[in-house]
C-alpha cells in the first residue's frame, strides 16, 4: 500500500504505486459536457457504461456510496474493470472496513472513507481469507476452481 498524497485526507486508503490523482472529479454529466477533464465522480445511480468509450483519458474514476448498504457502486467498479480501465478507482462516502474485501475484488483501489479506518485495521481485513468463492474483477481463482481445474 502506497503513501498517500499529503493533500489527501487523513482516512484516505490507496493501493496504487503511481501518484494520487489531484484534479477534482467532476459530476457524469459536466464529463460528458466537455473534453479536458481527466477525474469523473459517478453518483448512485449513474451509469459507469456511458464512460467506457472515455476509459483511455480517465485517470480517476471516483464513486460515491452514499450508504454502505448502497451496492450500485461495486456494479459500477466491475463494469470499469472489466471493460479495461486502469485508472484509478476510489470508493468515497460510507465505506467501512468490512467492505474493503469486496470492494477490492470489485476493482477499487483508493479509498476515501466518510470515517477514518486505520490502515493496520484494513490490511488485516484485506488478509482475513486465503480462498475465494466467487469470482470477481480481479484475478483471484475461486476455492471451486482451484479444487476442480
Amino acid at each position: 500500500m502506497s503513501d498517500p498524497a499529503d493533500t489527501a485526507p487523513s482516512s484516505f486508503l490507496r493501493f496504487r504505486d503511481d501518484a494520487p490523482h489531484d484534479e477534482p472529479a467532476v459530476t457524469l454529466d459536466a464529463f460528458l459536457g466537455q473534453s479536458n477533464a481527466t477525474a469523473v465522480r459517478l453518483e448512485a445511480g449513474d451509469d459507469a457504461r456511458a464512460l467506457l468509450p472515455y476509459l483511455d483519458r480517465i485517470a480517476l474514476v471516483e464513486v460515491s456510496f452514499p450508504k454502505f448498504r448502497d451496492g450500485r457502486g461495486y456494479s459500477s467498479a466491475r463494469v470499469l474493470r472489466e471493460a479495461g480501465y486502469e485508472g484509478e478507482l476510489r470508493a468515497q462516502g460510507d465505506v467501512l472496513v468490512d467492505q474493503l474485501l469486496p470492494m477490492r475484488r470489485c476493482g477499487f483501489d483508493s479509498f476515501a472513507p466518510e470515517a477514518p479506518i486505520d490502515q493496520t485495521t484494513a490490511e488485516a481485513a484485506l488478509a482475513r481469507y486465503d480462498h475465494v468463492y466467487q469470482r470477481a474483477a480481479d484475478p483471484v481463482q475461486p476455492v471451486w476452481k482451484l479444487r476442480h481445474g
